[in-house]
């Protein structure tokens, strides 16, 4: 080989050995590291089709609660009657039993037990009123009282009796029209200094006069008066009291048998 071309030899092997330095030095500092760049995506959303999506099942709805009108309809089908005497005439009454029944019944609906009444306090004033043979009456005025519980019209409508002369419907109206007169009669009595006993008394007292009094005559007793009342509205008092003992004898007698 001429000696002029050993310059550009040697350049060349210069710039080979330069070149395999830099190699071998990479190889042994390991593979350089690139720094991935994250991206926002949205998120994925899974969709179903309606004809895809499982069926639901049907889910029959509670049976609804037993309507007043169905529960007063069971107890008209219980009720039996017998024949009573009543002055000079035959009548028709509940029996024994039907009283009872429906005394209860009509207490509990009406939750008597919450003033400090009960079903004998029920069965007393249907007894007060008309001796459990349903009938129409008359007052002073010559309002009608229609039914085994006595109610002029415009009692009935604002207790919401829609046939007065249904007996069953009829007593536990008047089981609600108690439940009224009871605390009214309370607020009544509230100042007098009175035994528990002699309260139970006043409490049904007071239940007599406002059943049997209007708003007016209702005004004129403070408990203590009951004397001056009239006869009408003390024989009341008295029935009612009569009845409910009345009541209890039957029950118990019900209890033994």
């Amino acid at each position: 080989m001429r000696r002029q071309y050993w310059p550009v030899l040697w350049g060349i092997a210069g710039f080979v050995t330069v070149g395999l330095a830099c190699l071998i030095a990479r190889e042994i500092r390991g593979p350089r590291h690139v720094p991935v760049q994250l991206v926002d995506r949205p998120p994925v959303v899974l969709q179903l089709s309606i004809a895809a999506a499982p069926a639901v099942a049907q889910v029959e709805p509670a049976p609804a609660a037993e309507t007043e009108d169905g529960y007063y309809e069971k107890m008209r089908a219980s009720v039996r009657w017998v024949q009573t005497r009543l002055g000079n005439a035959e009548h028709i009454t509940p029996d024994n039993e039907t009283r009872l029944a429906l005394a209860k019944s009509a207490a509990q609906r009406a939750r008597l037990d919450e003033v400090g009444l009960s079903y004998r306090d029920v069965y007393g004033i249907i007894n007060a009123e008309t001796s459990w043979v349903p009938r129409t009456g008359q007052s002073r005025n010559g309002t009608p009282n229609l039914g085994i519980a006595q109610f002029e019209p415009a009692t009935a409508r604002a207790l919401g009796v829609r046939n007065p002369e249904d007996m069953v419907e009829a007593v536990h109206a008047a089981a609600r029209h108690m439940k009224e007169a009871a605390l009214w009669s309370a607020d009544r009595i509230a100042g007098l200094k009175l035994g528990s006993v002699e309260r139970a008394t006043k409490l049904r007292e007071g239940v007599s006069i406002y059943y049997n009094l209007s708003s007016r005559g209702r005004a004129a007793w403070n408990g203590r008066n009951t004397g001056q009342l009239p006869a009408e509205t003390q024989r009341h008092i008295v029935n009612a009291r009569i009845g409910a003992q009345e009541a209890a004898l039957l029950e118990a007698s019900s209890s033994g048998s």
